[in-house]
């Protein structure tokens, strides 16, 4: 059985490999090896993120809240503006509006399922390409396709984020939903409760896992380049979430 279980591990990692970051990430950390072996697994994961994105797309829910704010829109219009400008300038304006939300709907669909998993794949490179430096800088030899390979391993955890917060907008029936602390918050203002979202904390502690186990990093120096670079996304989680708010 042994012989079996090693013969199995040469050679480049697989897809089916990073199902063992949901029970042993620190054995999947220990095989990988600068070999380029993440592509595949990048390719599944990002698909995999298309699906759920167009997933949330069929249930309607985005069109519907679109929708929904559309027709806010048009009785604050017609409320302010209807004893201001005569009734053909005011149905022009409310066909603007209404050719806004279509354009509105198109950009929603396309955030879930293009801009999401570009974003992903984005911050996946960026990661990588910041430890590299850092790895560096502590006089290490520092492995890019190693440190990819970590990124993406760990990143099949933001997938089971995506997966429960479909779930999430589905019951609920709203998509005005994530897996941050942020629904704790009142709704429909922004709070630095959306900084914490458990699933990408998971993500950096398997980085920072990854990183002691390929020995790019000591344990020590891992944990607090992670709890750094941790910290910073969600700062900007947060300013960016206020700033759409604002």
């Amino acid at each position: 059985m042994a012989d079996e279980c090693s013969l199995e591990w040469q050679g480049v990692l697989k897809v089916r490999h990073a199902l063992m970051v949901y029970t042993s990430p620190r054995v999947l950390f220990s095989r990988v090896e600068d070999t380029g072996a993440y592509g595949l697994s990048l390719i599944v994961l990002l698909g995999l993120t298309v699906l759920i994105g167009y997933a949330e797309v069929k249930t309607g829910l985005i069109d519907r809240g679109v929708d929904q704010q559309t027709e806010a829109s048009l009785a604050q219009l017609e409320k302010n503006q209807g004893n201001l400008v005569d009734r053909v300038e005011l149905r022009e304006r409310m066909a603007d509006l209404r050719k806004g939300a279509e354009f509105n709907k198109l950009l929603a669909r396309l955030g879930v399922i293009v801009f999401q998993p570009t974003v992903m794949l984005a911050s996946y490179l960026l990661i990588a390409s910041m430890l590299y430096a850092l790895v560096a800088l502590t006089g290490r030899s520092p492995e890019y396709h190693t440190l990819m390979s970590i990124c993406v391993y760990a990143g099949f955890i933001e997938l089971v984020g995506y997966v429960v917060r479909l779930s999430m907008v589905v019951f609920y029936k709203t998509a005005e939903l994530d897996t941050s602390l942020a629904m704790l918050a009142a709704p429909g203002k922004a709070s630095l409760l959306v900084g914490i979202d458990p699933f990408r904390i998971w993500f950096w502690v398997l980085i920072a896992m990854g990183l002691a186990v390929t020995r790019q990093l000591s344990l020590r120096k891992a944990i607090a380049v992670c709890a750094l670079m941790g910290l910073l996304a969600s700062a900007a989680r947060v300013g960016l979430d206020f700033a759409m708010q604002a």
